[in-house]
């Protein structure tokens, strides 16, 4: 069952880009960040990391791409839609080394939108998880100042392992706008993470250089929870009883970042 309570102070709208319509939901003022969610869902602890965004004074918009919005993780849940997602869901490319997902395209112009609404520099948006990708490829829609990838496990397969899941072009025009704008990308894992191979973060820091900011935990620094072995920086193995624990200052560093970043 869905916690329904746990989106209570959220406005809900349903956003359509002409060919996807998803639900959205937003809290907060100041400018605009956009967290897409983590396999399987709007679980909530992404919504607890939303919060923080926006008490530290921005917008943040919740889209809703999978799952049932505010039901928490479990196994079962979280295989049945990781199967949906690799079996059934058109919007998502999984296998590809060299192409981002369609969806990323209704992203996008959810950025224009909350740019437009929000106003400041430009929009955050972070990826986590299987849309871990989708943060660095929203970089071809100009709003977007401030990618964040947490453990980006797209695509998938040992053949992929170096791969970032994106087209050259999009690679290209974040190359190109982290100079001409000074702008970053900052990416998070843990060691030891299969679902986030080491070679995808040195094929980041090949392509971006100083330009891409990263940061790897080791296993043990991160809470453990019976749902799965150490892999979502920023929700379900963030130690939030540790301060000063490694995971806690990488929730900070990144919200810092959004607010360095989209404020005028």
């Amino acid at each position: 069952m869905a916690d329904v309570d746990i989106l209570k102070d959220y406005a809900l709208f349903d956003f359509d880009d002409g060919r996807w319509v998803r639900p959205v939901f937003r809290k907060g003022s100041g400018p605009a960040v956009i967290v897409i969610h983590e396999m399987p869902g709007l679980h909530p602890l992404v919504v607890r990391f939303a919060d923080r965004i926006a008490d530290a004074g921005m917008t943040v918009y919740l889209p809703s791409l999978f799952g049932s919005p505010g039901k928490p993780v479990s196994r079962g849940y979280m295989i049945g839609e990781i199967v949906k997602a690799l079996c059934i869901r058109r919007e998502f490319t999984v296998w590809a080394a060299n192409k981002s997902s369609p969806i990323v395209d209704w992203l996008r112009a959810l950025a224009r939108k909350a740019h437009a609404d929000c106003g400041g520099r430009g929009v955050g948006a972070v990826g986590m998880c299987f849309t871990g990708n989708f943060a660095l490829a929203m970089m071809t829609e100009p709003a977007v100042t401030a990618p964040v990838m947490s453990q980006p496990s797209l695509p998938v397969g040992k053949k992929n392992a170096a791969a970032l899941g994106l087209s050259p072009e999009e690679i290209a025009c974040a190359k190109q706008r982290f100079e001409a704008e000074d702008l970053s990308v900052i990416g998070l894992r843990f060691h030891g993470d299969p679902g986030v191979p080491p070679e995808r973060f040195q094929t980041l820091r090949d392509t971006f250089g100083d330009r891409f900011e990263g940061y790897e935990f080791d296993p043990k620094d991160g809470r453990q929870a019976p749902e799965m072995r150490p892999h979502s920086v920023l929700t379900v193995h963030l130690k939030d009883d540790d301060p000063d624990g490694p995971t806690k200052r990488a929730e900070q560093r990144v919200i810092a970042f959004f607010k360095e970043r989209t404020a005028l």
